[in-house]
Parts: C-alpha cells; structure tokens; sequence
C-alpha cells in the first residue's frame, strides 16, 4: 500500500522510520503557498480540483454517495523547464487543463449514472469502470478538437464576419468593432447555455467550487460550513480567463491591422495560443493582487459575467466540492497511483488501484 495522510475514514498506512515507529507524513499545504496553484471544474454532479501534484473529482452518484477519484499529476512544465517561461506557460496551463478536464467529465458522466447495487439498508455503489478503451479515447479527444473549432469559428471568425458587414474600413476601428461583437458573442452565449435545464446544477457545482477555493485560501474548515459563508465569484475563474482572452484579442489583433483576405482573416487564429497564454498571466496577476483598488475596474467585468456562469450551491453540493478539494490537497507519497474510493465510507474502504 501507499503512504496516506491521517484524515477521519481513511486508513493510514506510512512507512516506519529506523527504530520502527510510524515515519511522519507531510503537513498539508500551506494555504498562501498553494491558493494560486490550486483550482477546480464544475463537472456533472461534482467536481474536479487540481494542484501542482494531484488531480482529484468527487462526483455525487444517484443513490446519495460520494465517490472521489484521485490521480497523480505532473505538469509537463515541471518537466521541461524551458515552457514554464511567461505567456509560454499559459499555453501549456490550457492545454492542459483542456485533457485533464475533459478526463474528469468522462469519470463524472460514468459515476453519476451509476445506480445503486441493491436498495436495502447499506446498500452502496460500485464505481463505474474508469473508460480505457481506445475508441472512447478517440471519441473524447474528438469532441474536444470538434469543441475547439466551433469556439474558435464562433469567438474569432464570426465577429469578423459581422465587422465586415458594418462597412468600418480603418484598421483601429475595424478591430474594436471586432473585439465589442466577440464580447458580445460571448456574453450571449454565457446567457444561453445558462438558460438550458441541465445546466443549472453544473453552474450550482461551479459555485460550490469557488467557495470551496474560497475557504481554503483564507485558512477556513474544509467543510461545507466553513464554505458557506463566501461569495460564489472568484477573480481566478475560467469565466474571468475568457473574458480576459476577449480583452487582450482587441490589442493583439490591433497590430495586424484590417484583414483583406481569407488568408489574413485565418492568420489571426494562428495568434490565439499568444493571447491565451497573455490572459494565463493577466489571470494570475489579478489572483495575487485582488484587493488593489487599481485593479478592481479590471476584474469587476469577469466577476459579473460569473453571475451567469455560477449559482448558490446547497450544502450537499458543498460536501462533494470539499470532498475533492480535501483529496487533492492530502499528502501522498512519491509515486503514489490512482485510487478510488467511496467518501465517508467506514476505514475509507479503497474501491479501486490502479497503477
């Protein structure tokens, strides 16, 4: 077995030190070390958390049970140094956040659709099988390349599509009648995909994240109570990100002045990862310093468009968001590997290893 931390339903197992009593575990992470390495996704019926080692999803399964995957992570920046250089590694940080991402919603739509092996007293749930297979593989990084084009069509092409339409003909004009029909696409779009049913509690589980970050980064118990009390907006969200990457697009595509051609118009998306990767530090520069009063103006409109994009969670959203979180943050030894277990089960029961 593993090196696990000491916590409340799971069995701790460390290795012994040389006169034969239990080595110590490490202490958990430091709150001011870790706040802006430390995030999350609203998936379906929960959450995923990510720090600088771990990633873990927590997903609330139909028959009321919590059922939190944890797995080792090493950023590929923590391998190659060279790509963690500024505006380069946000780059990387959305790629990758892109695969680990779309990996937990492929967890959480198996879990969340599990049902109860049995009805009686006691009665608890299986894991679903975490899918491995090569074509659901290609499916899920098929979507995502699919998910990718329609964004960039939708967010970039369009609005200069429509910008043409007005007849504005002077570079510095032409891109900021550009830039406000691409914040307005997105606001738009915020707002419709809000309106739809099944949405409603994926933007509940993104509040309960937020406010899970929240008690977190200001030292609060790790428990639905200790969440409660905060504000579902925070000025790291991906919400603010992409509002960012909308406001930085108007200064990057500035330079290159009025697309004549086909070709122009698409040199433009080739520009995108640069933007991105200007909004990544943008984003965790508004991070560090979110009480500068110089700084609010900037970070007041990624916050309002988190007023669509969250809603107030109940404590049981709450309880399966500090399920994650608490996961992610435990200590674990060097080399520890994938588990999978039921939340608040009697000794944490291990459902699944995997190597």
């Amino acid at each position: 077995m593993n090196s696990r931390s000491s916590n409340p339903g799971r069995r701790q197992t460390g290795t012994a030190a040389a006169d034969g009593s239990p080595a110590a575990l490490p202490q958990p992470p430091d709150p001011g070390q870790l706040d802006l390495a430390v995030g999350g996704q609203a998936v379906i019926e929960g959450v995923m958390m990510r720090s600088p080692t771990a990633v873990a999803t927590a997903v609330r399964t139909p028959s009321g049970r919590i059922i939190v995957r944890k797995q080792p992570f090493r950023s590929v920046v923590r391998r190659f140094p060279p790509l963690g250089l500024p505006v380069l590694r946000g780059g990387v940080h959305l790629i990758e956040s892109l695969a680990i991402g779309m990996g937990a919603l492929m967890f959480a739509a198996d879990q969340s659709s599990v049902e109860p092996a049995s009805q009686g007293v006691g009665a608890r749930d299986e894991p679903a099988p975490v899918p491995r297979a090569r074509l659901e593989s290609l499916w899920m990084w098929g979507t995502l390349l699919v998910s990718f084009a329609l964004g960039l069509g939708l967010f970039f092409y369009l609005p200069l599509v429509l910008t043409d339409l007005t007849g504005v003909r002077h570079s510095l004009g032409f891109n900021l009648v550009d830039g406000l029909f691409r914040v307005a696409i997105f606001v738009l779009y915020l707002w419709a995909i809000s309106k739809l049913p099944d949405m409603a509690r994926v933007f509940q589980y993104h509040g309960a994240e937020h406010k899970s970050i929240h008690a977190f980064e200001n030292r609060r118990d790790l428990s639905a109570a200790g969440a409660r009390p905060f504000t579902t907006l925070h000025p790291r969200c991906g919400t603010s990100f992409l509002f960012f990457v909308m406001l930085i697009s108007i200064a990057v595509f500035a330079f290159l002045g009025r697309p004549e051609t086909l070709g122009q118009r698409l040199t433009r998306l080739a520009f995108v990862p640069l933007i991105g990767g200007l909004a990544y530090e943008a984003i965790k520069f508004a991070g560090r310093r979110k009480d500068a009063p110089w700084l609010r103006p900037l970070i007041w409109p990624g916050l309002a468009l988190q007023r669509i994009t969250t809603r107030q969670p109940d404590d049981l959203q709450l309880d399966v968001a500090m399920a994650a979180l608490r996961a992610v943050l435990r200590p674990e030894a060097v080399g520890f590997r994938e588990t999978t277990w039921l939340e608040g089960a009697a000794g944490r029961q291990t459902e699944g290893e995997t190597a």
